[in-house]
């Protein structure tokens, strides 16, 4: 350590005070180990002044937010958020390990007065042709995409979306917690990469988490991914690539972007175990001109190698392969603290007749087989379910197969004649289908005409329309 220069921090009061108006202010730190670091800093035309801090507890807290106050005053917020524990802890003269939560306390504060900055309607940065803004979630495929970026010639700035924080899910697992945010960060920064958090928690539990469980009340399956992508989160990082100067979101999405010679659209990419194409249908595609995929023409194992000759430690990291919000979590428990959703007994029919009980309707599905504990001579299915009276009808495959499909609050980016498929679950392959007669645009219901019987359509999914491999619509399935 350099005593000389730790000590010269530790004494520095001339930032240290109460923030002043209009300030973003970042704190961390709090009970569990005394220390805490604040962080207030004002930000116009992308330059950061008026910087004030405060610090409670031992010295090393002290010295370490003393020098994060001094670094980023009068510096861009891009330059800002390219400091890390690392150059906190160089700032200070060097930190024994004992003491180096003090320079990830300080570099926690600062990183959440930008997030508040980020989240804000101001500037942060000029306008450059060659920047981008890359969705990091701390997994393999948003790193990649961004080294990708990189290697073209791009100038990269990652950023993270904060969306879930609940004691009960395992951040870790999740994309998009506490944990992941940290996670990416770090990704970026042994990239030399800036990072931005986004935090949008409030709008995801109201736009996102509260549809799911009152969708679920109702006894339908809703798919809050896709409302995720085409509402709340890649809006707001356009939104942010445009106040950070950026031309474009660049993410780690598998999926296609091509033009039909009426604009952009969707489309499945070449990898078709991962194509996310699904997921991002309801992205508009006056969008999509903002949006990048540099994984499109990859598969998942080429994009690990180039991780692992990157050096890159997520090169090996298992995919997330729940819902971010019930990531370590079951669905049941969830609805259960979260909707009010307990057990509920009630009868299971079949053919209006009952012939045994359930535990509660939202514990089931159309085309569910598990859970169904009475015997019958050959599977049974769930065909319908009933929030009203908790009831629960299965009965045969064939039962449950369907030529038919109802949508509501359905979007035509193209004529109806021109949709010759849907996909009506994530995984399924697309089935031959034709449209009614409809004009572009927004439709409160329309039927869809399946050419072949499909086995388990849900009310609350959605029905993903295409031509060819191009997403030209979407609807919610009725009930």
């Amino acid at each position: 350590m350099d005593r000389e220069l730790f000590d010269a921090y530790l004494r520095d009061e001339s930032r240290r005070g109460p923030a002043v108006d209009g300030a973003f202010t970042g704190s961390a730190g709090g009970a569990a180990c005394g220390d805490v670091s604040r962080v207030s800093l004002v930000v116009k035309d992308g330059t950061i002044g008026g910087v004030s801090f405060d610090a409670e507890g031992c010295g090393a807290t002290r010295a370490a937010t003393a020098a994060v106050a001094e670094m980023v005053d009068g510096a861009g917020v891009l330059g800002a958020a390219r400091l890390g524990i690392d150059e906190v802890d160089a700032a200070i003269g060097g930190l024994t390990p004992a003491k180096r939560h003090a320079a990830q306390l300080a570099a926690d504060a600062l990183h959440r007065a930008l997030a508040q900055a980020a989240a804000s309607q101001e500037a942060l940065a000029a306008t450059n042709g060659n920047r981008v803004l890359v969705a990091m979630s701390g997994g393999v495929d948003s790193a990649v995409a961004a080294l990708l970026e990189r290697e073209r010639g791009a100038e990269v700035v990652g950023v993270t979306l904060k969306l879930w924080a609940d004691p009960q899910t395992d951040g870790a697992k999740a994309c998009c917690s506490p944990e992941a945010v940290l996670g990416a960060r770090a990704v970026a920064h042994s990239l030399d990469i800036p990072h931005l958090t986004l935090d949008l928690e409030e709008e995801f539990r109201r736009r996102v988490v509260a549809e799911f469980v009152s969708g679920y009340a109702a006894g339908t399956t809703p798919n809050p991914c896709i409302a995720c992508n085409g509402e709340v989160r890649i809006a707001a990082m356009v939104d942010l690539a445009t106040r950070l100067g950026a031309t474009h979101l660049v993410t780690g999405h598998y999926a296609r972007i091509v033009d039909d010679g009426e604009g952009p659209l969707l489309a499945a990419a070449a990898d078709a175990k991962k194509d996310q194409s699904y997921m991002l249908a309801a992205l508009p595609p006056a969008m999509l001109g903002r949006v990048r995929f540099p994984l499109t023409e990859l598969r998942k194992p080429e994009v690990r190698e180039i991780a692992a000759r990157h050096g890159l430690a997520v090169a090996r990291k298992p995919e997330s392969q729940d819902l971010c919000f019930l990531a370590g979590q079951g669905k049941a428990d969830f609805l259960r603290r979260h909707g009010g959703l307990g057990e509920r007994e009630g009868e299971l029919l079949r053919g209006g007749r009952a012939i045994g009980r359930h535990r509660g309707h939202h514990h089931f599905t159309v085309g569910q087989r598990r859970g169904i504990v009475v015997s019958a001579e050959e599977p049974l299915y769930v065909l319908a379910t009933d929030a009203d009276a908790n009831t629960v009808t299965v009965g045969t495959r064939a039962e449950l197969e369907a030529t038919s499909v109802r949508v509501r609050d359905a979007v035509l980016h193209r004529d109806a004649a021109r949709v010759d498929a849907v996909r009506l679950r994530y995984r399924s392959r697309p089935v031959p289908a034709a449209l009614e007669a409809a004009e572009t645009g927004r439709h409160s219901r329309l039927d869809i005409q399946l050419e072949e019987r499909f086995a388990g359509i849900s009310p609350g999914q959605t029905a993903v329309l295409l031509a060819g491999e191009a997403v030209v619509g979407h609807g919610t399935i009725c009930g």
